[in-house]
């Protein structure tokens, strides 16, 4: 099992930046790569970004393409998601999540683990 656990959300004016951090714990060695998705209220919960263990870049959600990279420490098994020029659209919870079949997390793979969420307020 893995357990991953995000921090760094919290409330941001527009423009602001914030980084998000998920550690991984547990049978780390399966991961093969990780991602952040939000939710926003009444929509579906999307892939904004992806990168396997290798450190390849797999996705990136079209709206925050040149704002937000997605970054990962094998040597602390934590993901990163670095978040700028954000706008009140970002707001969400996002989550961390990681699969263990793929080295490709796209918006159609199946993850097997998430986190609990954390939320991420952006205020005009």
């Amino acid at each position: 099992q893995v357990r991953l656990v995000e921090s760094g959300g919290g409330l941001v004016q527009v423009g602001g930046s914030l980084r998000l951090s998920c550690a991984a714990s547990g049978d780390t060695f399966s991961i093969t790569a990780q991602g952040w998705y939000r939710q926003a209220p009444g929509k579906h919960r999307e892939l904004v970004a992806s990168i396997s263990t290798g450190g390849k870049t797999n996705y990136y959600l079209d709206s925050v393409k040149g704002r937000f990279t997605i970054s990962r420490d094998n040597a602390k098994n934590t993901a990163y998601l670095q978040m700028g020029s954000l706008k009140p659209e970002d707001t969400a919870v996002y989550y961390c999540a990681a699969v263990d079949q793929s080295t490709f997390m796209t918006p159609g793979s199946f993850v097997p683990y998430w986190g609990q969420g954390t939320q991420v307020t952006v205020s005009s």
